[in-house]
């Protein structure tokens, strides 16, 4: 089966570089601009986080297919970061403490690194399970999520922070036996 991830299009939180995870956020018109430059695969199954941002990418994208929302594949809640840059939280002590984490500390009053990768790649499993005898399926879904699934399941295996991926762009693999064999950049 081909598989796609694909990260929702640009919002105006992107373009600030603000942590948007809960905020169920528009896109914006540079962002809008920008899906309509790039030429993505077909797909028979779609399927999308139920935010904004990801339905109105779907929609733009694969336009007359209707997308299965999967809440799970929701982004991570940044809890006491979440609308606020690293400008803005720079001389913050709970920001510096989970910057020292490694990015490994549960956010204050928000979601843990460890959780939310486990619901993404739990969701994912459950997707495939549900739609695994597709030929292709897209997930049109959120930068935490493709990292979070591809980091436990591509091969060849790399770290989270090396399948980041820009607004409107994302992967595409082939899915074999819990397996993202040989993903490449779209």
């Amino acid at each position: 089966m081909k598989l796609l991830f694909i990260r929702h299009g640009c919002t105006a939180g992107n373009l600030e570089k603000r942590y948007i995870g809960r905020t169920d956020e528009p896109l914006c018109q540079e962002g809008i601009r920008r899906l309509h430059e790039i030429q993505y695969p077909r797909c028979e199954v779609l399927i999308s986080s139920p935010m904004q941002r990801c339905i109105e990418t779907a929609k733009l994208i694969y336009p007359g297919q209707s997308a299965i929302v999967c809440n799970d594949f929701r982004e991570c809640d940044f809890g006491d970061f979440e609308g606020r840059n690293y400008l803005e939280l720079s001389g913050d002590a709970a920001y510096q403490a989970w910057i020292d984490s490694g990015g490994n500390m549960p956010f204050p009053n928000g979601e843990s690194p460890a959780a939310f990768r486990k619901r993404s790649c739990t969701a994912f499993l459950g997707m495939i399970a549900a739609y695994g005898q597709a030929e292709s399926i897209a997930m049109v879904v959120h930068g935490g999520t493709i990292m979070s699934v591809m980091e436990r399941f591509a091969e060849p295996p790399q770290d989270y922070y090396a399948w980041m991926t820009e607004n409107g762009h994302g992967w595409c693999g082939t899915y074999i036996q819990n397996k993202i064999l040989e993903p490449e950049r779209i």
